[in-house]
């Protein structure tokens, strides 16, 4: 009875490694922009990705990191220049691009410092211990990893300098 009982417990604990390695597995064979699209908390970045034209972008190869504002952040930009980005494409395709750097940087290589954007402007980067902040914003949940990059969430929507 005892050797029963040992060999249930020893194919459960299989069983839950396998269940928890798929998982891993499953989580890591997302692309940024399937990584951004899983989140509930990102829906708003992930409607804006869509209409920008950016989703096959950010499944592309990469590397890319992404600095995703929540809902929350979202909800702080006045109205009005939610809505003025809505009705331009160029100027939404500028926003979201300057929460993306070319390249894979985790949280614990993040250098203080500014990091070139793929919209072409500066981002300003910054850690103090386990805090990394990027322009005014803080990251709220870091090293998201995906097929072709990272993600990390940001409580601000940044916005880049006038040209």
């Amino acid at each position: 009875m005892l050797t029963i009982f040992s060999n249930f417990r020893i194919l459960i604990a299989a069983a839950v490694v396998a269940t928890l390695s798929g998982c891993a597995t499953q989580s890591n064979s997302l692309s940024v922009a399937d990584t951004i699209a899983t989140k509930p908390e990102l829906s708003t970045l992930n409607n804006l990705v869509v209409q920008a034209g950016l989703s096959d972008t950010l499944k592309s190869t990469g590397p890319f990191t992404v600095f995703a504002p929540t809902n929350a952040a979202f909800a702080k930009v006045p109205a009005k220049t939610m809505e003025d980005l809505g009705k331009d494409p160029a100027k939404l395709k500028a926003v979201l691009t300057y929460h993306v750097i070319p390249g894979k940087i985790m949280a614990a290589e993040v250098k203080n410092g500014n990091a070139k954007t793929v919209n072409g402007a500066n981002l300003a980067l910054s850690k103090a211990g386990d805090f990394v902040t990027v322009e005014d914003g803080m990251v709220q949940t870091a090293d998201l990893s995906a097929t072709n990059g990272v993600v990390h969430i940001v409580d601000s929507v940044l916005i880049p300098p006038s040209r």
